[in-house]
């Protein structure tokens, strides 16, 4: 074994019991690790939150007003990062196996499936209901809808579930599909973005890392009048709209869906968007027609209360 790798096997013992230089240089040395999966997962689940709020990433996403306040996921994404990968119990297991670097040991933790799952257990709070007759529909069918609600793409579901993504994209059909048809399309919006100082509402158990502590506060946001007064509109707007409007908004806007996958969506349910021309017949033009339509009727409906 080489002098260096055993240097680094020291250097994360030391940082593990507490001393403050090596711990400096375990997270000097992780730094650019979390940076990007900070930058990478923020990026991926920001919706709205671009447009609302200041992003604090290196390098922002979305362009906010200048007023805006500071969006709180960037900096606690980077401190829930820390603590998972540089935990006690995290640099006692590092053994430089094969003389494997300590940079590498973390890298590899922190581009797994495993961590990915883990942040986003963390992130909205891993509560999510999948109906019964979802879950009849196949044995992978929850997986799958958990990865249609936080919009993983169809490649990594089909990893996670050792599958073609042919099947996944069929599955994911038969889905949409029946919540379409039972009018529940909405079990398929993106999770709810909640203050951090709220996660553990409604839970006895304390959340922890992997150092036995209890998760750390951080600072937070309070939604002005104005804010909250907007979101109650769009929720009360949005519920005035039909089913089929919703879905076209849902599949397009927020799910960025391809358009062919929406058409054959409204195909099999025989599902008509423009009067006198058949489900069958529908094209891309009268769907983005059907959408901007939709837009401009769920502003109105804002505006008019």
């Amino acid at each position: 074994m080489s002098k260096s790798i055993a240097d680094q096997i020291t250097l994360a013992q030391q940082a593990a019991n507490g001393d403050a230089i090596a711990r400096q240089d375990v997270n000097r040395l992780i730094h650019p690790i979390i940076r990007y999966q900070t930058a990478r997962f923020c990026k991926r689940f920001c919706f709205e939150n671009r447009y609302r709020f200041a992003c604090t990433l290196a390098n922002p996403i979305g362009a906010s007003a200048v007023d805006a306040l500071l969006c709180e996921w960037g900096n606690a994404s980077y401190g829930w990062m820390l603590n998972d990968l540089s935990g006690s119990k995290r640099l006692l297991k590092y053994q430089a196996k094969f003389d494997s670097s300590l940079h590498n040991y973390i890298y590899s933790i922190a581009n797994s499936l495993a961590f990915y799952e883990r942040w986003k257990d963390w992130r909205f709070d891993g509560n999510v209901h999948v109906p019964t007759y979802i879950r009849q529909l196949h044995a992978n069918a929850a997986t799958v809808f958990h990865g249609l609600r936080t919009q993983d793409a169809i490649e990594l579901i089909a990893q996670k579930l050792m599958c073609s993504e042919l099947e996944v994209q069929q599955l994911s059909r038969e889905i949409i599909k029946i919540l379409t048809k039972k009018k529940r399309l909405h079990l398929l919006n993106p999770p709810t973005t909640v203050s951090l100082t709220e996660l553990n509402a409604g839970h006895t158990n304390e959340l922890t890392t992997d150092d036995g502590y209890g998760e750390m506060d951080v600072a937070v946001y309070d939604e002005s009048p104005e804010q909250r007064d907007d979101k109650a509109k769009l929720h009360t707007a949005w519920s005035k709209l039909s089913p089929v409007e919703q879905y076209v908004l849902e599949a397009l806007i927020i799910e960025q869906q391809d358009a062919e996958d929406v058409l054959h969506a409204l195909s099999q349910l025989n599902i008509t968007i423009k009067q006198g021309v058949t489900a069958q017949k529908t094209n891309r033009q009268q769907l983005y027609y059907f959408r901007r339509k939709t837009i401009v009727k769920l502003n109105e409906l804002m505006k008019n209360g």
